[in-house]
């Protein structure tokens, strides 16, 4: 079965240059979190992860989530019973709420190991999160990072309009998801748990 990708934007939602609003007007199947406006400015993490637990039920199993910023820090916090129609995760450019007052409901970061494939990509001079605390993400959630070289926060401001990196990344990570999804023998491969590290 076909993956939905649900498109999860970060603090101020991604604006008309965006990638993932350049994505999701390219790819009419994709979908979006949507929020009102006063939401995005002034993120409260309750708001967040209920309209996004809402939207994934909505759509159904199997779900791929393109988080931004704040968007990979919202999913991070959702209940293991609204992970369950996820399969796999990209997150791009992860924020660190510690370090922005906006975004201080979010924190503490939930730092457990995700119960599907993700891949995390990050860029080592992000001014929303410092390098090491990429790595810390990626290897706390069981992602693969790849670590871009200065590439900034990964959005339109710093040149990354249609991204089409990204999307070579979301469709290795499709891919993959569908090998490991599709029964062999009859028999699907377990799913590991969501548990603290």
């Amino acid at each position: 079965m076909r993956t939905k990708v649900l498109l999860v934007p970060g603090w101020r939602d991604s604006g008309p240059d965006h990638w993932q609003s350049r994505w999701q007007a390219r790819f009419r199947a994709f979908r979006r979190l949507e929020l009102a406006p006063v939401d995005w400015a002034e993120p409260k993490r309750e708001v967040w992860v209920a309209a996004l637990a809402a939207k994934i039920a909505e759509l159904g199993a199997p779900v791929v989530l393109v988080a931004h910023s704040l968007g990979c820090i919202a999913v991070q916090h959702l209940p293991p019973a609204a992970l369950a129609p996820v399969v796999g995760a990209l997150f791009v450019a992860p924020a660190d709420p510690a370090n922005r007052e906006p975004l201080a409901d979010f924190a503490p970061v939930p730092m457990q190991r995700l119960p599907f494939v993700s891949k995390l990509i990050a860029s080592s001079d992000d001014p929303f999160c410092h390098a090491d605390r990429a790595h810390a993400y990626a290897d706390a959630w069981g992602s693969r990072l790849t670590l871009l070289d200065n590439v900034g926060h990964i959005n339109a401001e710093s040149g990354h309009g249609d991204w089409p990196e990204g999307l070579k990344h979301l469709e290795t990570l499709r891919r993959e998801i569908d090998w490991k999804t599709e029964p062999r023998g009859g028999i699907a491969p377990p799913r590991t748990p969501r548990t603290a590290l």
